[in-house]
């Protein structure tokens, strides 16, 4: 009972200091499984795989978003160069060409493959997680890491998914006390909120604040 009592006090000071998810603080709603927010979340995903701060990725992928490259035509649309202007004004001064073709290459293949809508790849894998991450691989910058961080917030939508966490949400659970495994820390929460506790793990440990969460 005092175990439980002790993760629960944990989990509190966690979802307390992390109010919203990644794709929250963008300002989508990906519980609406629709196509905009699915595509800004696949570009999210892509940000946030390269060697950059969570902080520089979620501000340049604000930054798309408010400049209306929303959807995988907006995105086709726009010049390369508009693309790095963006890119280099937000905290991609290092990556912004090369990122502009990779993003150049995910909205043409999500456009081709999908017709702009990922919900078409999640019936293309008949919503097998396995099959899932196979074809979001095939987008030019998604590797695992980027599929583990789509995965990660997009369960809220995708049912086959859940309950999923990734390598560094779990190693920071362990170092935590609160399990090392994804049915283990999904029972701490409602499943509406565990992608939120999968944010303010990574959080918590991107900030060098996990000793102090477990000490209270």
């Amino acid at each position: 009972m005092a175990e439980q009592s002790t993760k629960t006090a944990i989990v509190d000071r966690l979802l307390q200091r992390t109010e919203k998810t990644f794709a929250e603080e963008m300002g989508l709603d990906l519980a609406k499984n629709t196509p905009m927010p699915l595509f800004l979340w696949l570009v999210a995903a892509n940000l946030f795989s390269a060697r950059i701060s969570a902080d520089q990725a979620l501000r340049a992928a604000r930054a798309l978003k408010d400049a209306g490259l929303t959807t995988a035509d907006h995105m086709a649309e726009a010049t390369w160069k508009e693309r790095v202007v963006i890119l280099n004004r937000n905290g991609y001064a290092r990556f912004d060409e090369k990122t502009s073709r990779f993003l150049q290459d995910v909205a043409d293949h999500c456009l081709d493959a999908y017709g702009g809508d990922l919900r078409k790849l999640r019936e293309a894998a008949d919503r097998d997680p396995a099959k899932e991450r196979e074809l979001l691989k095939a987008f030019k910058g998604i590797g695992d890491t980027g599929a583990d961080i789509f995965f990660r917030e997009v369960q809220v939508a995708w049912d086959e998914l859940y309950p999923f966490a990734d390598r560094r949400a779990l190693q920071a659970a362990e170092t935590l006390g609160l399990g090392s495994d994804a049915e283990t820390l999904s029972g701490l929460v409602a499943k509406a909120d565990f992608p939120r506790l999968l944010t303010a793990l990574l959080r918590a440990d991107l900030d060098g604040a996990l000793d102090e969460i477990r000490e209270g």
